[in-house]
């Protein structure tokens, strides 16, 4: 794929956003309501090649069921011969960590607010039976008018009412953002895990630092052994 590859019809690429292993996330205007999105774009073959079809048919399952304030938005998808376009809401303030000033965090009633936003979608995602799992503030974006919005929804666990009680069993999410239990490869609650991870964010907001890992990371390694 090319740094200007051919979008859907009637959006024009301002500029490229991003990139991972088989997507890039452009920042595009629709010409006729000139309405900015973001519009990932997936090269198929290389879906295929990485087996990561199931994940993206998955995070974009969850997405259209998810309609919040807080969470960004899909608004459509599209596909070609060899691409696949999700647009998206466009978040002009990108990633929450832009926004804590290092080693002092952000004051009191402003990490209050932002974490209500936080705990507000993600109980939201609860109800609909679906479970983050990758909450770190590299996935929470900030709009022009300060408010949060949980973004990445490719780690994401979607259960139906009849399972909504069973417990996870995949490895995954950011170490530091990550409970000891989903460790123990015994089962974890999504929604708790979730919550850990709210934690941990919501001390980065106050303090402006990410929190000493050492005994957690300890306790993985002993899980990891048993």
């Amino acid at each position: 794929m090319g740094d200007r590859p051919k979008l859907p019809a009637r959006y024009e690429q301002v500029k490229l956003l991003g990139e991972g292993n088989f997507a890039k996330v452009y920042l595009a205007r629709h010409m006729d309501t000139k309405e900015e999105v973001a519009i990932k774009v997936m090269d198929k073959e290389k879906l295929i090649k990485l087996g990561a079809v199931q994940q993206i048919k998955r995070e974009i399952a969850v997405m259209r069921r998810l309609r919040h304030p807080n969470i960004v938005q899909l608004h459509k998808v599209m596909a070609c011969k060899s691409r696949i376009f999700v647009v998206m809401e466009y978040v002009r303030g990108g990633p929450l960590y832009r926004h804590i000033p290092a080693n002092s965090g952000l004051k009191e009633d402003e990490t209050r607010r932002i974490f209500q936003q936080l705990v507000s979608a993600l109980t939201f995602c609860h109800a609909q039976g679906v479970y983050h799992r990758d909450i770190k503030p590299d996935n929470l974006l900030v709009d022009e008018h300060g408010n949060l919005k949980v973004a990445d929804f490719g780690l994401s666990a979607h259960a139906d009412t009849a399972r909504r009680e069973a417990l996870l069993h995949t490895v995954c999410g950011t170490p530091l953002y990550v409970p000891p239990e989903v460790f123990a490869r015994r089962g974890y609650d999504g929604a708790k895990a979730d919550a850990w991870s709210c934690g941990i964010v919501l001390f980065v907001l106050a303090a402006g630092r990410k929190p000493a890992n050492q005994g957690n990371r300890l306790v993985q390694e002993r899980l990891q052994r048993s």
